[in-house]
This record gives structure tokens, sequence and C-alpha cells, in this order.
């Protein structure tokens, strides 16, 4: 476990700092802060950080994890959309000279990262030969899936994520085909990382307390995997148009997503070469299958 100091966060010294600049935790902005010091500790050792890491960090709160983290890592990029919060971090981080605080909403939109974001990650990166990207981090449960969607879509994305996410994202993450958790989501961090569930964590570990179990993850990127996906962007999209309905036929899906384009022979004939029977569902198909079907198409459709 590590050993570097830590802020202690725990709902007796949060209820006694809120008080004093006189907060509370919003809701709307997912404030459910780890309270349980063994936890912190877990994540932290979890994420196994290295001197020439660079630690993305969605979330800053107190400064709690920024402070187990900063002693670790080569920088500490952490980004706190919360204005009083930043000011609150900026008190207790003072004494490290590796922590570069962002004070904004990580994402420009669903679909973007905040461009300032990139910009420091790039620089930091850039600062020395050899560096990592990590992102570690007790997610904002609003942001957990499209800022770990978006980070897989950069050219130089994260080694690794060791996260809090909600326990019901965290077995979509992992979810087999044929399963009811299997989709989009499932298949887009798969193609490209090799994911596991740490540590389920109940509600009582976090002060306010969310209304769901949690979940410690490792997202560990495989460049072998990833390495198979000529066109990210357009297997994505691919991928999410697939399961746009998901009780419809893949046929069904296949027709729509490719409308005008490729017609129902060139469609049966791909399926068939696949060995895909016409009543096939998107979530029956392996990571594997996806990536086959999509390259099929792509190769029907000239795109």
């Amino acid at each position: 476990m590590s050993d570097a100091p830590s802020k202690k966060q725990t709902q007796s010294f949060l209820r006694k700092r809120f008080a004093e600049i006189g907060i509370q935790p919003r809701a709307k902005l997912g404030q459910n802060f780890l309270i349980d010091l063994n936890l912190q500790h877990a994540l932290v050792d979890g994420a196994k950080i290295q001197p020439n890491d660079v630690v993305l960090e969605v979330g800053t709160g107190t400064g709690s994890l920024t402070a187990l983290m900063a002693p670790l890592a080569a920088s500490v990029v952490t980004v706190e959309v919360d204005a009083d919060l930043h000011s609150l971090a900026e008190e207790e981080l003072s004494e490290f000279n590796n922590i570069r605080m962002l004070q904004f909403d990580v994402l420009k939109n669903k679909n973007q990262l905040a461009p300032e974001l990139l910009e420091t990650l790039k620089a930091e990166l850039d600062a020395e030969p050899g560096r990592c990207l990590k992102l570690a981090a007790n997610l904002p449960y609003h942001v957990a899936t499209p800022l770990m969607s978006n980070l897989l879509m950069l050219d130089w994305p994260p080694r690794q994520m060791t996260v809090t996410i909600q326990k019901e994202l965290a077995d979509r993450l992992v979810a087999r085909p044929r399963t009811k958790d299997y989709g989009a989501l499932s298949i887009w961090m798969q193609c490209q990382c090799r994911t596991e569930i740490l540590r389920v964590m109940s509600p009582s570990v976090f002060w306010p307390r969310p209304k769901v179990t949690s979940a410690i993850v490792q997202v560990t990127l495989d460049q072998r995997l990833r390495d198979r996906i000529p066109d990210r962007t357009y297997f994505h999209q691919f991928v999410r148009s697939m399961f746009f309905h998901r009780r419809k036929f893949l046929r069904s899906e296949l027709l729509s997503a490719y409308k005008k384009r490729v017609g129902k022979p060139e469609v049966d004939g791909v399926m068939a070469d696949m060995g895909l029977i016409p009543t096939a569902r998107a979530e029956e198909l392996s990571v594997k299958q996806m990536l086959d079907l999509c390259q099929r198409m792509k190769d029907v459709a000239g795109d």
C-alpha cells in the first residue's frame, strides 16, 4: 500500500471544511466523495503509478486522491468543474509542484474532450521522453462513459484507466456476448483493452451516499488489439449504429445504417459469408466478429 501522505478525506473532515467555506455537495455534479481511506489507497495502488507517468484525474474534489498520487508520478493533471472545490483543493495541494490544476468541464460535448485538457496533457507528456498517460480517479458518474470512450479515440490514449464508477457501468465494460449488459460500450472498450472489475463498493463508503453500488475498474490498453482497427472513428460509429435499436435484427440495423448505399442482397451476402443467420442480433457477435462485419460492410459500401 502506498505510504504517501494523504489529506484525510473522512466524512468529518469534509463536513468541517465545507462548513468553513459555506458549501454543500452538489448532486447534479456527481459529488460523492470517497471517504474510506483504505479504498482510496486501493485505487491508487491499483493504478501502479510509475515515476514517468502523467496521471489524469477528473473530479479533484478536496484533493485527497491527488495528494496520494502526486509523490508517485511525474505529473498529475487534475480537473474540477466546481469553482469552490477547485479553490479548496488548491489550498490542500499547495505543497506539490507537479500538479496541474484545471477548472472547467472535462467534456466540450459528449463526443469531444475539452481542448484545453488535451493541450495540457500533451504538454506534460512531451516534457520528457518516455512519459506515459494514465487515468486514475473517483469519477463523477455522469462523465464516466463519455470520458473513457473519448480517451480511447486519441492517438495517444491512456495506458491504463483505474477508476471508480457505477457498478452497472462496470458490468457493461466487462460484459460478454449474449448477456443483458453487452452492448456498444462493451465492444468499444474490449476491442482495444483488457477490462477488469477490481473491487465492488457499497454506497456507505461515499459521502453523500449514492443510491447505487459502485466499483473500481481497470481498463488496460492492449496495443495488439488496438492495431486490428484500421479506422477507429468509423468502427466506433458502426458499433453504435448496430445497437441503436437493441432488439432489432442485425440485418435490419445494417440496412438502416447503410440506407440507399447498400441493398438487401449485399447485406444478405455479407451475413451469409460470415455464417450469420437472418435473425441474428448485434448482442450475439463477439468483438472479433463485429470488427470483421464492420470491415466487410465498409468494403461493400466503398467507404
